[in-house]
């Protein structure tokens, strides 16, 4: 009898042990499942650090860069001599000074290969940093680092650029160390446009601001006219612009333009396809890679489409490009050339301006 009692309170403890187990593992199922609900994709193939396929800026922290300078072929030698007289004709026209959100730990590891690659196109390349670093260089801020700093980062980096440079560039480019944009066609997009107009121009989202709000990793560009009234008249006052680090950087930008009267412009070519892009091309060119419950697909300001209708011909930016991936596109754009294919230059008339809505 004893011994029954003993192998039925044993036969108990089993039970027990097998039921936690069965509750705790659903849990972190559930859990798991909750928490990569909003990121699909989020997930990538650690040890050998091969695949990566990022919607979220700490998917890029484990990527390197090359350790040795990549040489590329200029375009005045005999392989594309003459190619971008058109491109330089309009560089010297339509001036545009870069600036790239950085900091002392992505120095070397990702802001250096902006330099490296598309950097070198913009009339002015500015990195800016809470630390100094003599081979960008950069301009040291008076600003923590930290994602909760990012929009006093932001305030600071405008304020910099108008103090400086505002009678040195005519359009203004905000960028992340890990966005890579082809300037020749955001040159191409602003020409129609003056800059003395109060617009700005990116990957157009619509929550949170009447008007939509650029996309901050996508980039954004202010006209003159933009910075110039963002710092003297949205920064000073506190019922226009938020005057604390706190907030998301691009959605606290978006509320303080539209409340100085900054136009939020509509940036898609003539066929409806977008130029700014938040993500990789992968994202956008392979239907139904991002699950149609994803957030992006809530908050894009215009329809937009997946698959190779995605993307303008004259597409401006990508985002969550890793330092490998700036030379690759690097080579892809400005290298390859398929025998026989000429791309004729279009001309662009002022009347062609983008609408906006």
């Amino acid at each position: 009898m004893l011994a029954m009692v003993k192998g039925a309170r044993i036969n108990s403890r089993l039970v027990l042990t097998l039921a936690a187990g069965v509750i705790c593992g659903f849990l972190s199922a559930c859990f798991l499942i909750t928490a990569t609900r909003d990121m699909p994709h989020m997930l990538y193939w650690l040890p050998s650090g091969s695949y990566r396929d990022p919607h979220h800026y700490s998917q890029l922290e484990r990527e390197v860069g090359p350790e040795v300078e990549v040489m590329f072929h200029g375009p005045d030698e005999d392989f594309h001599k003459g190619e971008d007289t058109v491109a330089k004709e309009l560089a010297e026209k339509i001036r545009v000074l870069c600036w790239i959100m950085t900091g002392p730990k992505n120095h070397q590891s990702k802001a250096r290969h902006v330099k490296a690659t598309w950097g070198k196109r913009c009339n002015i390349l500015l990195f800016m940093s809470s630390a100094e670093d003599p081979s960008l260089p950069t301009v040291v801020l008076p600003v923590e680092e930290g994602r909760d700093n990012l929009w006093a980062k932001t305030k600071e980096s405008f304020k910099y650029t108008y103090e400086k440079y505002i009678d040195q560039a005519d359009w203004f480019l905000k960028a992340d160390d890990d966005t890579y944009v082809i300037l020749e066609n955001l040159r191409y997009m602003l020409q129609p446009h003056s800059p003395d107009s109060p617009l700005y121009f990116g990957c157009r989202f619509k929550p949170f601001v009447k008007q939509g709000y650029m996309s901050g990793g996508a980039g954004y560009v202010l006209s003159r006219a933009s910075l110039k009234k963002f710092v003297e008249e949205g920064l000073p006052n506190r019922t226009l612009c938020r005057q604390d680090a706190g907030g998301a950087e691009d959605v606290e930008m978006g509320k303080c333009l539209e409340n100085v009267g900054v136009k939020a412009m509509d940036t898609r070519d003539p066929h409806g396809r977008g130029r700014f892009f938040p993500f990789v091309p992968e994202h956008h060119l392979i239907p139904n890679h991002v699950d149609k419950d994803f957030w992006y697909w809530k908050y894009i300001y215009y329809e937009s489409k997946d698959g190779l209708d995605c993307c303008s011909d004259s597409a401006i930016s990508f985002h969550y490009v890793s330092p490998n991936m700036m030379y690759v596109l690097e080579y892809l754009i400005y290298h390859l050339r398929p025998y026989g294919i000429n791309h004729a230059i279009e001309e662009v008339q002022s009347t062609s301006k983008p609408t906006s809505r």
